[in-house]
Parts: C-alpha cells; sequence; structure tokens
C-alpha cells in the first residue's frame, strides 16, 4: 500500500477511534448518575424467636439477652444493607418494650424515634409464660402417661387460650401502639411463630418432643391462637402481620436436622430447645423480605 494510502487510512482510524471515545464519554457524561437508595434505620425488638438464642454466635454486649448475631433481624439487615439496632432479649415480655428488662437493659422502646424506619419484632409468646407453661405441662403430662390421650388438654382445657385473649391480646394491641407513638414514619412488622409442633402426633418424635398424641394438636391450636392474636393487634394497629403458618409447615420440631426450623424439647442441636435453629432464623428472614418486598 502506497504511505499516503496507508497515512489516510491510519488518519481515518484514528478519527473513528477518537469519535466512539467522544461518543462513550459524551454518553457517560449525560447519563443520569446513579442514586444509591438510602440504607434504612432498622431497629429490631421483641422476645428470643427475635433474638436468636441458642443460635451461635452470641452477641457479647449483652449476654444475659442470649442474642445471636445470626438472628433473623441481622439476615435480614445483611441482606437489605439496612442499619440495625437489635435490642432484641431473650424472654421478653410486651413489658419490657416500656420496661428494663435486666439492669443496664434499658426498654426496647428506647432504641426507637422519628428516624426509625423500620420495626420488625416478635413478642407475646412469653407473656402469662404461655410458651414455657405450655410446654412444660404438656411434655411432663406426656412422659407421665406414655404419650398415649391427651392429659394436658384435659388438666388445661382453656386456660391457656384465656390468657391469650384475656391478657395477651389487649398487651400485644398496646404494644404496637407505643411503637407507632415512638416511631410515626416506620414501617412495622409483627412476625408470627413459625410451628412448634406438626398437625398430628409422630410417635417416631415422642423421643424429642414428649407430648401425648392427643395433645400435639392441642398444643398447635393454642400456637395458631396466639398468633392469630398477632394478627389482629398488627391489623387493628396499622402494623403488617408476617404470617409463618403455611411457610413453616413440615418445618416443626418434629422433622430432621437441615428440614426443621425449630429445635426439639430433648436431643436437640440447639443451646434453647423449642427455639428456631439457625436455619430457622435465615427463613423467617427470607420470609419477612418477601413480606415487606424488601431484598
Amino acid at each position: 500500500m502506497p504511505k499516503h494510502a496507508l497515512r489516510r487510512v491510519m488518519t481515518a482510524t484514528a478519527a473513528a477511534i477518537g469519535a466512539l471515545a467522544l461518543g462513550l464519554t459524551d454518553a457517560t457524561a449525560h447519563a443520569a448518575p446513579a442514586h444509591a437508595t438510602p440504607a434504612l434505620d432498622y431497629v429490631a425488638l421483641g422476645d428470643s424467636y427475635s433474638a436468636g438464642s441458642g443460635v451461635l454466635p452470641i452477641d457479647p454486649t449483652n449476654l444475659l439477652c442470649l442474642r445471636s448475631t445470626a438472628n433473623y433481624p441481622h439476615v435480614l439487615a445483611a441482606a437489605t444493607g439496612a442499619r440495625l439496632k437489635d435490642v432484641t432479649c431473650g424472654a421478653a415480655q410486651t413489658s419490657h418494650f416500656t420496661e428494663a428488662q435486666y439492669p443496664g437493659t434499658p426498654p426496647q422502646l428506647d432504641a426507637l424515634d422519628t428516624g426509625t424506619d423500620l420495626v420488625t419484632l416478635t413478642i407475646g409468646g412469653n407473656d402469662n409464660n404461655t410458651f414455657i407453661n405450655a410446654i412444660t405441662a404438656c411434655g411432663t403430662a406426656g412422659v407421665l402417661s406414655g404419650g398415649k390421650g391427651s392429659p394436658c388438654k384435659d388438666r388445661h382445657g382453656t386456660s391457656f387460650d384465656d390468657q391469650i385473649e384475656a391478657n395477651t391480646y389487649p398487651a400485644l394491641k398496646e404494644a404496637l401502639r407505643e411503637v407507632r407513638a415512638r416511631a410515626p414514619h416506620a414501617r412495622v412488622a409483627a412476625l408470627g411463630y413459625p410451628w412448634i409442633t406438626p398437625a398430628a402426633a409422630d410417635p417416631a418424635c415422642f423421643a424429642e418432643l414428649p407430648v401425648a398424641a392427643g395433645d400435639v394438636p392441642y398444643l398447635r391450636a393454642v400456637q395458631a391462637h396466639l398468633n392469630d392474636a398477632v394478627r389482629r393487634a398488627a391489623e387493628e394497629t396499622g402494623a403488617t402481620y408476617v404470617d409463618f403458618s403455611g411457610v413453616s409447615d413440615g418445618h416443626d420440631a418434629c422433622q430432621a436436622p437441615g428440614t426443621r426450623w425449630i429445635e426439639p424439647l430433648l436431643f436437640g442441636h440447639s443451646l434453647v430447645p423449642v427455639h428456631p435453629n439457625a436455619l430457622g432464623e435465615r427463613r423467617m428472614a427470607e420470609h419477612t423480605m418477601r413480606v415487606l418486598g424488601l431484598g
């Protein structure tokens, strides 16, 4: 190729490259800048199901609360980039939203302010000691009966349900009203409790969850009533109820490791029995994000 022709090709090529570069620069200059969504100011409230009590590692800032750094609030915050303030605490009752649970542990609602964007909570199961009393009573009765009949139901009848309706339900409504008053601009999610027992007795599970055959559905019905109280309180105070009755079915304490979200009463793999394991906490976070449209 003659030198003058080669120079023309090189000149044209350089011009084309320059034009392309100019075009890309110009497009970049005129493109709308990406605006990152501001991180949510997120406060997690609640009891041991929120705290992830029994799931390692434990948050060293308050050992009395048995709060896990792998609980559902931490999972949710990590997935969404939210700024988390976690004041969940094992054994908390609704009263501990406005009263100190332990010396040096402020009332949980002190963590809220007008800048809070998101609040999650699981609370109510410890009011009247509903969970511990029901599990203890039915477990003891199950052992003494050899797993036969419904000795717990026969003895306690509607007492657990009566306490939920008379005491827990109004306490939940008042607690959620207080949350709204402290954080008026926040989206509030009240989580139900994942299933602890299966719908019907499984004889193979008796060694791990020693509840008599007739008391397995009885305990489940008590839990369903508690979850319904949470649902009603949430709906009546403008909060979002996160329902686990469908997604946690088949993941109760009688299922195999790797499937169950809740550890059994005996021979489980968690420091705290009858509570969510790490898988359960992750699934609680994931379902809450789906319900809230986060992530």
